[in-house]
């Protein structure tokens, strides 16, 4: 058996975290990532706009809540409580919004939006859950852009991947030694809102379909 999704061009999708492998999303890269397309734009180069396509299983309806618009760009979106969000970065107008797809009637709305001017850049400028939280990250440097503002100072070789309330999670790794002397490992650090290390621990820490997150210790 055998299904053809028209995708308008898009050849790859994956499941939208978070969301059980009901939804799946698909991108082109036009421009690059969303930094890429920004630096384009301040360039003054025309930036055409980004397809984006949700397809949903098992049906295999496709829906684009983020129409491609000249001058605009979006990321990869995340699943919070029955919604899809998704950036959508308006560079002429200097606005981010977070667009709301509702997956029970399709309705399409806009849940937050800020000054683009609001963000030193674009890089790594992503959706997490949960609550639903709007962060950049650049070397050392971890932001929290909304619905709260944090800056917070990272170790060099850590990366924010997750939130659970109050919860910050970041994978660290680390390697040392030379030849048949070299050991690479990774582990989970767990930091409050103010950017305080809570918990460390070998291995790495994941959110379940039901919510639960679930810490795998090496």
């Amino acid at each position: 058996m055998a299904r053809i999704i028209e995708t308008d061009g898009i050849g790859y999708i994956e499941p939208v975290p978070g969301a059980a492998n009901k939804w799946y999303f698909g991108m082109d890269n036009e421009h690059g990532d969303l930094y890429e397309a920004e630096e384009l734009f301040r360039l003054g180069h025309a930036v055409k706009g980004r397809k984006l396509c949700l397809v949903r299983y098992p049906d295999g309806r496709v829906f684009r809540p983020v129409p491609e618009t000249e001058g605009h760009y979006s990321e990869k979106p995340v699943y919070l409580d029955g919604a899809i969000y998704i950036i959508d970065v308006d560079f002429p107008n200097g606005s981010i919004r977070i667009v709301r797809f509702d997956c029970t009637d399709y309705q399409i709305s806009i849940h937050a939006e800020l000054p683009l001017a609001s963000v030193k850049d674009c890089y790594n400028l992503q959706l997490h859950t949960a609550p639903l939280t709007l962060s950049r990250q650049c070397g050392s440097e971890f932001q929290i852009v909304w619905p709260e503002k944090a800056d917070i100072a990272m170790d060099a070789h850590d990366s924010f991947f997750m939130r659970d309330g109050e919860r910050l999670f970041f994978n660290r790794w680390h390697e040392e030694g030379e030849g048949a002397d070299y050991r690479y490992w990774e582990e989970t650090v767990i930091r409050d809102p103010a950017g305080n290390e809570t918990e460390t621990f070998p291995g790495d820490a994941m959110r379940m379909p039901n919510g639960e997150i679930w810490f795998l210790r090496s």
